[in-house]
């Protein structure tokens, strides 16, 4: 065999597997979509949004009753959900004056509970 691992995981290598590299180098997306990517797990990075979207994976909620469930300001409530639909994670609908907001669709509520599921694990 061409390589070796030692015991910190680095392979020590001399042959460079040319055919992989290529088939992956043409599957692999362009790097604006990565870049995308990378903001989409950003805004997933921050624990308070984090709990915004396990309360829309329960329900629906306007931004007066998120903010008593949290123990936070409305302010701070719009603020984070803000940021939630410039990621296009939550959506909303006005029913008169209040403002109802939920997860944006189907795959949002797969990939939080894909994630839920694996830190449950």
């Amino acid at each position: 065999m061409d390589k070796k691992i030692d015991k910190t995981g680095v392979c020590d290598c001399s042959v460079i597997h040319s055919d992989i590299v290529e088939i992956v180098k043409s599957k692999m997306p362009e790097e604006s979509q990565l870049y995308d990517l990378a903001d989409f797990f950003k805004v997933l990075g921050d624990s308070t949004r984090v709990k915004i979207l396990w309360v829309l994976d329960s329900n629906e909620m306007c931004v007066c009753d998120l903010a008593v469930l949290l123990n936070m300001t409305k302010s701070a409530i719009s603020h984070q959900l803000q940021s939630l639909r410039q990621a296009k994670l939550v959506k909303f609908r006005k029913e008169g004056k209040i403002v109802f907001y939920s997860l944006a669709d189907k795959q949002v509520k797969d990939i939080f509970e894909k994630g839920l599921e694996h830190i449950v694990e």
